[in-house]
C-alpha cells in the first residue's frame, strides 16, 4: 500500500470512528460540531503520525491534510456560535459566557495551521508544536 493511500485509509478509519461516537446525539447543530472536531482531530492525527515516524512523510499527504486542518479551523466559530446543547457534548458553557475569547483561540488555531511548511518532515516535526499547543489553549478552557 502507498503510503499517502495509507494515510488517507487512516483518517478515513478515524473519521467512520467519529461518527460512530456520535451515535445519540439529538441537536443537529452539535453534531456539526462534533463533525467538525472530527475533521481537526483526523488531520491533525495525520500530521502528528508522520511527524512522529508512526506513519511515512510525503509532502503530498502533509499539505492536504493541512489544507483540511486549516479549512475545518476557519469554520470553529461559525460552528460554535448557535448556543447549542446536547447531553453528549463535550462543550463548556464557558464558549458562550466567554465567546471573544473563544474566537481568539480559534483563530490561533488557524493561524497555526496556515503558517505550517509542509514541505519537509522537519518543517512539520517544528510545527506541530503549535497547533498541539493551540488546541490544549481552547480544550483546556472550553472542553469537558
Amino acid at each position: 500500500m502507498k503510503p499517502v493511500t495509507k494515510t488517507i485509509l487512516v483518517g478515513t478509519l478515524i473519521l467512520a470512528g467519529t461518527a460512530f461516537a456520535k451515535d445519540g446525539v439529538q441537536d443537529p447543530t452539535v453534531k456539526a460540531r462534533m463533525d467538525l472536531m472530527g475533521v481537526i482531530a483526523a488531520n491533525t492525527k495525520v500530521l502528528g503520525e508522520m511527524a512522529g515516524g508512526k506513519a511515512t512523510f510525503t509532502a503530498e499527504a502533509a499539505a492536504t491534510a493541512k489544507a483540511n486542518l486549516a479549512a475545518a479551523a476557519a469554520e470553529i466559530p461559525a460552528k460554535f456560535e448557535p448556543q447549542a446543547t446536547d447531553p453528549l457534548s463535550d462543550a463548556k458553557p464557558e464558549v458562550w459566557t466567554n465567546w471573544a475569547d473563544f474566537v481568539t483561540k480559534s483563530e490561533a488555531l488557524l493561524a497555526q495551521a496556515e503558517a505550517l511548511d509542509t514541505s519537509s518532515l522537519e518543517s512539520v516535526q517544528a510545527g506541530m508544536a503549535g497547533i498541539g499547543g493551540a488546541c490544549k489553549a481552547c480544550h483546556s478552557v472550553y472542553k469537558n
